[in-house]
Order: structure tokens, then C-alpha cells, then sequence
């Protein structure tokens, strides 16, 4: 039955009418992934090299083992966010002979299907080869993957268990966040170390011959919970019989002193926060506004001018880059029913126009902590805002009517390629190509701030054009409009 129903899944994806019309997308996904790949294998060939002049004083498989329970948590909370949710029509099998404990089974396992729940293995198994072969033997090395495999396979059964009990994803990451924040703060002020505990675990597990199958009883524990999660909450109206369920209705009744443009900026703020998809995007962007967190500290980051562009566009603008190019796209449900009420392309356009702005401005407000890191760090985010605002957001208003597929928003966004055409990459030439391009052109003759100043200028001239820009945009609009309301009626 299993073999059946894991065929289905397969039949299923490879007949949808979007697998072929998306194989441009799918094409450059696969290469992304194995860019990654490649770039994992030789950091794992080339990690106890780095760890040993780092930390000299310590082999590096005993660094690597005192960082894996970090790296544990880090990589639950990415999953916790970015892993989809397993889904089965379980209308159509229920009047079939199949057991409930088979639908549910298979629910629970598909995740560990996915290949890139096993990226990791790329960098765990050459630093097996390198690192943890000299220190514990050939079995050694054969243990370490064994249980770096079978801690993926509790991450990957217990992510998706903690966001079925955490309804509120953002209220699951706050407490993600505050459990990593207090083992920070223990390990810095040397009241518990978690690294060592790591180091003394592993090292142990490591080293016995025996022992190291216990942990694959950790995706055993994670299984058996998620099972007992669905013999709870498999019929959901059981539930609904025992709970008086209210209707709660968000208004957001200040922005319709604004007109009709207030009123679509408010329906459109409703959408993002009732969808899945959408919620998902909104959280990832909340989460990629720390990206700089990443670069900013690393001296040698520091001293690339095009790399500190490329960073301080990405987030100043990163409401508006995640939500940009599928500003139209996220009508698509109900495009026809918009385009036959009392609203002008002119007030459709600007509505659009003006919530991607103050995506924008609260991007740039909310990374100004960004600038305790000095004031170059404060030149590059302020060149960059006025870039976003003044290029950037026409770029993505007029690329969002080039993209026809529909978007489905009741799925999740993460690994979801579904909506997504290679016309999506398109806007990135304008968006970061150029700019980026600029700078380093300039820095060869050691002239950035020239290239900063023209970068600014074209942004200062698009906000002062602003009212033709967006007449552009509107013309556009309409050529296109009938082509959006064809393609947004096709579901994939």
C-alpha cells in the first residue's frame, strides 16, 4: 500500500500541468542545488583544515562535535519556518479499503523523501573522510554519519509536529528564538556550556561501538508523537462539536480615509495575513532582515564595496523584494472579480504602488541598528533605500504584470516553486545586476563613492518622476490585463 500511494505522489507531480511549463524554473533550481553541492563537499573537505587554525589547541572533530546541538537547533528552526507540510486528499482514499494508520504513516514519512533534507550530508560525509577518520577509525567515521543522519531524521519528522501544535508560526520563531538567545547567553557567561555538553556526547557516542544507534531512537520518539498527534486531531469537526467557533473579522479601518486606494491597501494587508502562503513570505522576510548580521561583522566583507551594495539593498528592501514581483499574482483568485468593480487601473496601480512602499520604509527603519556598525555601513543603506524606492519598485510593478500564473496561496511558500516562471529572475539585471555592476567598475579606479553618488541619483531622479513612471507602469497594465485574467484562470 505504501508502494501505491508513493506512486500516486509521483504520477501526481509529474502530470500536473505546471511540471513541464515550469522546467526552466526546475532547471535552474537544479542547478542552484547543485552549486551548493558542490560548494558543501569541498567545505567539508577543507574543514578540519579550518577548524585546526582556528582552534589549535583542539582537534577539529572535537569542535565539530561540540557545535552539533547548536547546529541542531539552528537547523530545527530553519525547518520549523521553510519545510512544507505534508498533504494527502483524504477524501479520496477514505472510501477506498486503506487503513487510517496507512494514510497517516505515510503522511508522516514523506518528508524524509525529500533529497534535500540530505544536502547536509554533502559537507558531513567528506569531513567524515577528513576530520573523523584520523581521530576514530574507519567504524568511527561510519558511526558519525550514522548519527548525523539519524539526528536529519528527527529534525525532519519534529519540524513539521511543532508547527501543527504551533498554529502561530511567528509565535513559534519568538520562542525559538528565546531559547537560543538564553543558551547564548549561559554559554557566554560560562553558567552552562552546550558546547561542551555537544563535545563530551558526541565524542562519546562517537566512540562507542554500541551506543550510537540510541540516537536514531530520536526520530523513533519524533515518529511515534507525530502519530499519536493525528490519532487526536484526524477528524478536525470532533474538535469544532466541542468549541464554540467565533468569526473574527480584521479591519483596518484608518487606511480608508485614504479612498479606494486605502480600502485595496487594506484588503490587500488582510490577504497576506490570512493565507498560508503569503504569512509564509512575511515571515521569511522577517527572518532575512538579520542577513546582514551575516557580513557586516567580517572585516573581509567590509572591504568589498559591491558586496556591501548588494547587502544593503537586499535589506532595506526586503518587504518590498519578497512581496514585490507577486503583488499582482496574489490577486489571481479573484482577478476577474477586481477587474469588473469601480476601480481605475490608475487607483489598482497606486494602491499596489503605495503598500510596496511602506513595505520598503519599514525594511529601512527596521535595519537602522545596522548602523552602529559605522557610518560607512549607514552611506551604503541610505544609497540603497533611495535606489529601492526610486528604481527597484517600478521595476517590480512592471515585472508582476509580465508573470500570468496564478498563485496558489493556500499552500505554503517554502520549497514552493508553484507560480514561479523564469520571468521572475528577469528583474533581477535592474534590481541588483547593474548597480552591483556599477560599484565594482568604479572600484577598479577607486572611485566607489562616484558610483554611490550616481546610484543615488538615479533613484532621487525616478522618486522626482515618480507620477510618469507609474503612468508607464499603468500602460503596461493594461496591454497586459487581459493575458493576466487568461492565465490567472488556470489552475496548476
Amino acid at each position: 500500500m505504501y508502494q501505491i500511494l508513493f506512486k500516486h505522489y509521483w504520477l501526481q507531480t509529474v502530470r500536473s500541468p505546471g511540471y513541464y511549463k515550469n522546467l526552466v524554473v526546475n532547471i535552474f533550481a537544479g542547478a542552484v542545488a547543485l552549486y551548493f553541492l558542490v560548494l558543501f563537499v569541498l567545505l567539508g573537505l577543507m574543514l578540519p583544515k579550518m577548524l585546526q587554525e582556528i582552534v589549535p589547541q583542539e582537534d577539529p572533530a572535537v569542535i565539530f562535535h561540540g557545535c552539533i546541538l547548536y547546529a541542531l537547533i539552528i537547523l530545527l528552526l530553519i525547518r520549523y519556518v521553510m519545510q512544507p507540510l505534508s498533504r494527502l486528499n483524504l477524501e479520496s482514499y477514505q472510501v477506498l479499503p486503506v487503513k487510517r494508520s496507512v494514510l497517516v504513516t505515510y503522511l508522516v514519512l514523506k518528508p524524509l523523501l525529500n533529497p534535500l533534507n540530505y544536502l547536509v550530508l554533502c559537507l558531513v560525509i567528506p569531513f567524515a573522510v577528513t576530520g573523523i577518520y584520523p581521530l576514530f577509525g574507519i567504524a568511527g567515521a561510519f558511526r558519525f554519519i550514522f548519527i548525523i543522519l539519524g539526528l536529519i531524521w528527527f529534525n525532519t519528522l519534529m519540524a513539521p509536529l511543532l508547527k501543527r501544535q504551533f498554529n502561530n508560526i511567528l509565535l513559534g520563531v519568538i520562542l525559538f528564538l528565546l531559547v537560543a538567545g538564553a543558551l547564548a547567553a549561559l554559554e557566554y557567561f560560562k553558567i552552562f556550556s552546550l558546547f561542551a555538553l555537544s563535545q563530551h556526547l558526541f565524542g562519546f557516542l562517537n566512540g562507542s561501538p554500541v551506543v550510537w544507534i540510541s540516537v536514531w531512537l530520536l526520530g523513533l520518539l519524533a515518529f511515534l508523537l507525530n502519530k499519536s498527534f493525528f490519532a487526536r486531531n484526524y477528524y478536525p469537526e470532533v474538535e469544532r462539536k466541542n468549541k464554540k467557533i467565533e468569526v473574527g473579522t480584521q479591519r483596518f479601518t484608518f487606511m480608508e480615509r485614504f479612498g479606494k486606494i486605502g480600502e485595496l491597501i487594506s484588503l490587500e494587508i488582510k490577504l497576506v495575513l490570512r493565507h498560508k502562503r503569503t504569512k509564509s513570505t512575511l515571515y521569511a522576510a522577517l527572518f532575512f532582515l538579520l542577513y546582514g548580521l551575516i557580513l557586516y561583522p567580517n572585516p573581509m566583507y567590509n572591504e568589498s564595496p559591491n558586496r556591501l551594495l548588494f547587502v544593503a539593498i537586499f535589506v532595506t528592501g526586503t518587504g518590498m523584494l519578497m512581496f514585490g514581483q507577486w503583488i499582482i499574482n496574489w490577486d489571481g483568485a479573484h482577478f476577474d472579480f477586481l477587474m469588473t468593480r469601480d476601480i481605475d487601473t490608475r487607483t489598482y496601480i497606486r494602491a499596489n504602488y503605495t503598500l510596496m512602499l511602506a513595505l520598503c520604509i519599514v525594511s529601512f527603519i527596521a535595519t537602522t541598528p545596522y548602523f552602529l556598525f559605522g557610518r560607512q555601513i549607514i552611506l551604503y543603506h541610505l544609497v540603497a533605500f533611495v535606489y529601492n524606492v526610486g528604481i527597484n519598485i517600478y521595476v517590480y510593478l512592471f515585472g508582476a504584470t509580465l508573470n500570468t500564473k496564478r498563485l496558489e496561496l493556500s499552500r505554503g511558500s517554502s520549497m514552493n516553486m508553484q507560480g514561479v516562471s523564469y520571468k521572475n529572475f528577469l528583474v533581477l539585471i535592474p534590481l541588483l545586476v547593474i548597480p552591483i555592476t556599477l560599484v565594482a567598475l568604479f572600484t577598479l579606479f577607486s572611485a566607489t563613492h562616484i558610483a554611490l553618488i550616481i546610484i543615488a541619483l538615479m533613484g532621487l531622479t525616478g522618486i522626482l518622476f515618480r507620477d510618469a513612471l507609474l503612468s508607464v507602469v499603468e500602460k503596461q497594465f493594461l496591454r497586459r490585463k487581459y493575458a493576466l485574467c487568461t492565465g490567472f484562470r488556470k489552475k496548476e
